[in-house]
């Protein structure tokens, strides 16, 4: 019965959250305007620990999100893993933060799901997946413009998701194309692939493990 808390930091979004064998039991997360993981993360941490009756040592494994996504967010998010794995001698897993955001959609056979997570100007951060969320195309941050994903046009829907849909709409117009802009990466789904990893031993070297940051840091300041 592997009970493993999951990290997710990528975003704006601040989500934790406590699996059991793959099924998500309890969910903290935030999702405000400009990145509060530093002051929310250890808190919801804690919150979650005491709403679900469990302390530290009855944790198996240690789930993050790996990126890509905002270098800070992914930082907060690792250094608290990696700091959880050292102290409590837990194996640490590895999500792909744009497997995690495939899965909160539902689709027929022949559909394929693209999350898109916003970089600068007309660039993303995307991959593709099939039905049963296999990834077919890696990871790529890309340059959107008319031409982009054209190969994955068919019969079916092709579902862009997060918030780099939007900035997809404005320059993919084919009929099949259906955008959502609503899905951000959450804990809620990194309990499935956590488990999954655990069973087969997929664990992180916790000392080397580093964020698929996928492109240079370049310091930006908060929103006003």
């Amino acid at each position: 019965m592997a009970k493993i808390l999951n990290l997710e930091t990528a975003t704006t979004n601040c989500s934790v959250s406590i699996s059991e064998n793959g099924k998500t039991l309890f969910l903290r997360e935030n999702n405000a305007l400009n990145y509060s993981h530093s002051e929310q993360l250890h808190i919801f941490i804690d919150e979650i620990l005491k709403e679900s009756s469990l302390t530290f040592h009855d944790l198996d494994a240690i789930a993050v999100s790996k990126g890509p996504g905002s270098y800070t967010g992914l930082r907060i998010g690792v250094s608290a893993a990696k700091g959880l794995c050292f102290s409590l001698d837990l194996p640490l897993i590895a999500i792909p933060t744009l497997e995690s955001m495939a899965r909160q959609i539902e689709m027929e056979k022949g559909e394929v799901a693209i999350p898109v997570l916003d970089a600068r100007r007309m660039e993303v951060y995307s991959a593709v997946f099939d039905y049963q969320y296999q990834e077919i195309r890696e990871t790529r941050a890309e340059v959107i413009d008319e031409n982009s994903f054209q190969e994955y046009v068919g019969t079916k829907k092709v579902h862009f998701i997060g918030n780099g849909a939007a900035k997809c709409a404005e320059v993919l117009k084919h009929a099949n194309f259906v955008f959502n802009t609503t899905i951000m990466p959450s804990a809620q789904e990194m309990g499935a692939i956590a488990h999954q990893k655990f069973e087969q031993a997929l664990f992180e070297d916790v000392a080397y493990f580093e964020p698929y940051y996928l492109k240079d840091f370049v310091l930006q300041g908060k929103k006003s």
